[in-house]
């Protein structure tokens, strides 16, 4: 897994999440969970119990994507769930600290998403080293599985992304970024951002995280059953102002 777009608007930011996974592993409803001061929503992996995309009431939101840079060597068994490394990083007060010091020994290479308002950042973690890089909350961003897609055709598919922005000025509106990622293509079945790949791996749900003033919201669409999930928590402001030491 999987096809990420996130876009800034006036209120806070858009993040769209496509899951690319064996179909057994998909649930149908948003997760509602207390960590500590902490309230999170999140579908849970039905296998794993882990998550790929989560946002809280702290105002933090985040995601997952299998793969660092390239397609790795797949050498099970792993200390622990990347989608519960994920559901870790809640408990952490600030994100460089989860950054720095959590420990990936032993972790399957990932592309770790953070957002909070005016706020991004992107941890890789090759299997060996980790990789951390502060991103730009004004400017829409891509990624897409490094274990899916080789880098031609994840510069093909954030093609079809930017190409999509350029037709689509102004604020930009959840709902087409839903749209997109239900139709984007490539031209290929195989790689398009609903995909599917003989049925062992494919396209099963769309998650959209939406923050607004005083709220963030989890859209769930199940593609595997027609199922949907709405639910929303209100965001707890920061007493400090936001400092990136990424």
């Amino acid at each position: 897994m999987c096809t990420v777009t996130y876009l800034p608007t006036i209120s806070g930011f858009i993040l769209t999440h496509n899951r690319d996974e064996a179909p057994a592993r998909s649930p149908n409803a948003i997760s509602r969970e207390k960590t500590g001061d902490d309230v999170l929503l999140f579908p849970r992996d039905t296998r794993a119990g882990g998550a790929w995309v989560v946002t809280s009431k702290s105002g933090k939101t985040a995601c997952l994507l299998n793969g660092a840079f390239i397609k790795h060597h797949h050498n099970p068994p792993y200390r622990r769930s990347r989608g519960l490394v994920l559901l870790d990083f809640f408990q952490w007060e600030e994100p460089e600290h989860f950054f720095q010091a959590y420990d990936l020994e032993g972790i399957e290479p990932f592309t770790f998403l953070f957002f909070r308002r005016g706020e991004a950042a992107e941890l890789r973690w090759d299997g060996t080293s980790r990789h951390v890089k502060q991103l730009h909350p004004g400017e829409p961003h891509f990624w897409c599985s490094a274990t899916l897609y080789p880098p031609e055709m994840q510069t093909r598919r954030e093609l079809v992304f930017r190409r999509w922005l350029e037709t689509r000025p102004g604020d930009p509106d959840p709902r087409s970024l839903v749209r997109l990622h239900r139709t984007g293509s490539v031209g290929d079945p195989e790689n398009d951002y609903v995909m599917n790949r003989g049925g062992r791996v494919c396209t099963v749900s769309i998650s959209q995280v939406t923050l607004t003033f005083g709220f963030s919201s989890l859209r769930y669409f199940d593609l595997l059953e027609g199922k949907r999930d709405t639910r929303r928590v209100a965001a707890r402001k920061r007493l400090e102002n936001s400092v990136n030491v990424f």
